[in-house]
């Protein structure tokens, strides 16, 4: 029986940033996700690198402090994935008046010390600038910046990280049930796709199963566990785009709650997000009627164009894992993280919450929070670039100037959706490609027969789902008939 150093459970963000933490320092990991990687929350986020400028409301300093010091982190970690991003918020005096929001951003362009960003001022909302989209009774805003990251790809980024570091990194593998012997876990896990099974040994666990951490606990585990998980659904909506300006918009609204509109794919805008209380049994989750008509409320109540629920192209739903500080307000609870260390014999840490801006400063805490047990080494993931991000000091116009250079033949515009999603491993599907050809089978939506081959063989893709949704968004770009398509040729594959 192969005897691990750590075990990992959950192929989310959490996991995946802990697998490439304690991998990258030299030791022998396992990870094991249930289902595809990143197939729950840490593809259905508002896809933010961020600060979060209303936690402010809520006196989450530390959190907000290590947030945007993470922030500038990792837009040098994957410049090609993660990118700055400009928000304006129309100002509505009756809703927060203009000094509170003053001293908000103040505070936000401070407080996590020094940022690579403009600082935060205040705009003219004009129709042709800061204003585009907007009912032109919006008169005065505020822009600031935070950014962008591609979540799901960032998950798979992450554990290809781990794996090159010698993580053992298995997707649709199930942990039926861990117990401790001696002073090692016997963990059982169970293949998805086989159905067979067998059993490793580690000397730590560490449960990161986020919306699942406290079942796997009871039913996987059978331990108790004093803390709390309080399940929160947020929901998105996708419609065609509002603008074709680059910044997107936050938008207050009478309950307090802010709503982003975010240009998406070039031909979108995603609107999100709400926050629904819900129980295990709701999982997987989806968005409701109500949802749907609340999101499309709140986009029309600043856009020129009225967002109806018809003009919804696709939604989708996550569930955020959040520690239940008993706070009634779902907007209220922390998104920090607590982390909760069992040391009833051979060492099991739970994650509880958190957000994704924050998971690789959360691996360091893991970490260090497991020293006692594992070899003590400098925090590393903090210099060295994710896959595909390794940009030597240049910036992604840069770079993308040189593959189209290379490239001259194919479509520019699809060189830089592939640069988007593979930075510089888009050499590997490219090589040497010299008319679209080149590049195999056209599936529609910018993907390519070559493409799809990579991320089945590098980026564990089985199902069309894990390729359309979440390793890229070609889905939205296509009909069904050429969704479908992909769905057969990955099954003739099999």
């Amino acid at each position: 029986m192969e005897l691990y150093d750590i075990a990992v459970i959950g192929g989310g963000i959490n996991g995946a940033g802990i697998a490439r933490d304690a991998a990258g320092s030299g030791l022998k990991v396992l990870l094991a996700e249930q289902n595809d990687f990143a197939s729950a929350t840490s593809s259905a986020s508002t896809k933010l690198i961020h600060g979060g400028l209303r936690y402010l409301e809520y006196y989450e300093l530390r959190l907000v402090s290590e947030s945007l010091a993470e922030r500038e982190v990792m837009l040098h970690l994957a410049p090609h994935i993660i990118w700055p991003l400009e928000f304006v918020l129309p100002h509505e005096k009756h809703l927060r008046p203009a000094w509170m929001v003053r001293a908000g951003l103040f505070l936000y362009d401070h407080i996590g010390g020094r940022s690579s960003l403009p600082g935060s001022r205040g705009v003219r909302l004009a129709p042709e600038g800061h204003g585009a989209g907007l009912k032109p009774a919006f008169k005065r805003g505020f822009a600031y910046y935070d950014a962008w990251v591609d979540d799901a790809r960032l998950v798979v980024l992450t554990l290809s990280s781990a794996r090159a570091h010698g993580a053992s990194v298995l997707a649709r593998t199930r942990c039926t049930g861990a117990k401790r012997e001696g002073d090692t876990w016997r963990v059982a896990l169970r293949d998805q796709a086989t159905g067979s099974e067998n059993e490793v040994r580690a000397r730590i666990l560490v449960n990161a199963a986020g919306p699942w951490v406290k079942s796997l606990l009871e039913r996987e585990l059978d331990i108790e566990s004093t803390g709390q998980v309080r399940l929160v659904k947020g929901s998105h909506i996708v419609v065609p785009r509002i603008h074709d300006k680059r910044h997107a918009y936050i938008l207050q609204n009478p309950d307090r709650r802010v709503v982003f509109m975010i240009p998406y794919e070039r031909e979108f805008t995603l609107i999100g997000t709400t926050d629904v209380h819900v129980t295990q049994n709701e999982l997987p989750p989806a968005i409701s009627d109500d949802e749907r008509a609340y999101l499309c409320a709140a986009a029309s109540r600043y856009s020129a164009r009225e967002i109806t629920a018809d003009q919804v192209v696709w939604s989708y739903s996550g569930v955020r894992p959040l520690y239940d500080d008993g706070k009634e307000d779902p907007s209220a609870i922390t998104r920090d993280y607590v982390l909760q260390l069992d040391e009833q014999g051979p060492p099991l840490l739970s994650v509880f919450g958190g957000k994704i801006t924050t998971y690789r400063k959360l691996a360091e805490q893991v970490m260090a929070k497991l020293v006692r047990w594992i070899p003590a080494r400098r925090p590393w993931t903090h210099t060295e670039a994710l896959p595909g991000g390794d940009f030597d000091g240049r910036d992604f116009e840069s770079v993308l100037g040189e593959y189209r250079a290379r490239y001259s033949a194919l479509d520019p515009h699809w060189l830089a959706r592939l640069l988007r999603r593979h930075g510089t491993l888009g050499e590997t599907i490219l090589a040497g490609a010299k008319t679209e050809s080149d590049l195999g089978e056209n599936f529609g939506g910018g993907l390519y027969e070559r493409e799809l081959a990579y991320l089945i063989g590098q980026e564990w893709a089985r199902a069309a789902e894990d390729v359309l949704w979440r390793r890229t968004k070609c889905g939205l770009h296509m009909d069904e008939a050429q969704r479908r398509r992909v769905a057969e040729r990955m099954a003739d594959g099999q």
